[in-house]
């Protein structure tokens, strides 16, 4: 990092309520061509710090093998109401007992209805309806034909399902095994990790809309060049990742970036300052005025300040001997001072991108804006970086979040602010 940087003070990370890590997560595998995803999942699984146990239905081993999900896990893999492991033959009871979350990946039609009407006959079906439901989630994955699926009869059984408590993931559209296509698909492993890292993270935000802007902006010089900046968008996409973690209702506003959006993330892209702005207003807009005083704004995008005057309506070209074209420039619209003098207003955050002197200029911005809270970093220095830091500064002074991931970063980031709303 450079000399600026010294201005943020190294922290030991707290120990995180965020994440899989040190989490336990039984993952079920009934029959299904997807249970080679199921393979991929544990292998995240492993990678993301979780605990991990594996039950399988008889019918999943002629898909893959117990002996491929025990060399994946380096645990081994259950499929036995009475297996005598267990010191008491009660598997059904202790694997309930252990776990935070069962994942049902692939689940299947069969799986399905025998849980919404509670028949327990083999270990899967026993162990779900027997798990203590106050503290262990359910969340199935389906994986069907797409007729299967479509049945009135399936979709009963998920309605039944959904009305207990059970967290539905997918099912996606697309190809399938039969060669058909249509809805039916499980999801892919990395959506499958993040919904369960949704849903076992603490709800901070739970039920406040959250409206964030990420990444840079573009304004156009002619039809093929523009002005932008160096960021990302990997900060905002983590902040938006983590306060939908955190239970918000988040919609991101993206400039022109190459990211995945994250999980349960309404996502509108845009391309110029003009063009966030005016997506910003409408989602603002479009929240009922008791609604916008309980809101949350992270204007995390670096929006351009300026741009070209006038836009030409051919490629400039170059000539030689001719002199350098000029450009003259207009300022943009600040998005964020004019959320900020909103009445009502939502609970605004600013970032501050800077080579230098962070808090003296964080702070003469945060004034400026009249916002409750800004976020400053060395621009420089974490523009396509997976790693950042951050000085938080508020009315009552600074603190500052060390060096880390931009996720991790993130759910610290998320936290601060829910410590502040009221």
């Amino acid at each position: 990092m450079a000399q600026n940087s010294k201005e943020l003070i190294s922290q030991p990370l707290a120990e995180s309520r965020w994440g899989l890590h040190g989490k336990r997560v039984l993952i079920a595998v009934s029959a299904g061509v997807a249970a080679y995803k199921t393979c991929i999942l544990v292998r995240d699984l492993m990678r993301a710090g979780a605990n991990i146990k594996i039950v399988m239905t008889e019918a999943a081993r002629a898909f893959v093998s117990a002996e491929t999900f025990q060399a994946l896990s380096g645990e081994p893999v259950y499929t036995d109401l009475w297996d005598d492991r267990i010191s008491n033959r009660m598997a059904h009871i202790e694997l309930g007992r252990w776990a935070d979350a069962i994942m049902i990946a692939p689940a299947s039609a069969d799986v399905m209805a025998r849980l919404a009407h509670g028949i327990c006959n083999d270990l899967l079906s026993t162990l779900c309806l027997a798990r203590p439901r106050d503290r262990c989630l359910l969340l199935i994955a389906p994986a069907m034909n797409k007729e299967m699926w479509s049945h009135p009869a399936t979709q009963r059984n998920a309605a039944t399902l959904a009305k207990d408590g059970t967290i539905f993931l997918g099912p996606d559209r697309g190809d399938q095994a039969c060669g058909e296509t249509g809805d039916g698909r499980m999801l892919e492993p990395e959506d499958l990790l993040q919904a369960l890292e949704h849903a076992l993270s603490p709800k901070l935000l739970a039920g406040r809309h959250c409206l964030i802007t990420a990444g840079p902006t573009f304004e156009a010089i002619d039809p093929v060049r523009g002005i932008t900046n160096r960021s990302s968008g990997k900060m905002g996409f983590a902040i938006a990742r983590a306060a939908s973690q955190a239970g918000a209702l988040v919609q991101l506003i993206a400039g022109p970036v190459c990211l995945a959006s994250p999980w349960q993330v309404q996502r509108t892209d845009v391309v110029s300052a003009i063009d966030m702005k005016l997506a910003v207003d409408r989602a603002i807009d479009s929240l009922p005025s008791d609604k916008v005083k309980h809101a949350i704004f992270i204007s995390v995008a670096a929006v351009a300040d300026w741009r070209p005057a006038e836009i030409a309506s051919q490629k400039i070209k170059k000539q030689h001997g001719e002199s350098t074209p000029s450009l003259r420039f207009v300022e943009n619209p600040d998005i964020l001072a004019s959320v900020a003098a909103r009445s009502p207003r939502p609970f605004c955050v600013g970032f501050a991108a800077e080579s230098e002197m962070l808090h003296q200029y964080g702070e003469a911005k945060r004034k400026k804006k009249n916002i409750p809270l800004l976020a400053a970093n060395i621009g420089h220095e974490t523009f396509g970086q997976d790693l950042n830091q951050l000085l938080l500064l508020d009315e009552r002074g600074s603190e500052s979040l060390p060096l880390a991931t931009k996720e991790k970063l993130a759910q610290q980031f998320i936290e601060a602010i829910a410590s502040r709303l009221t």
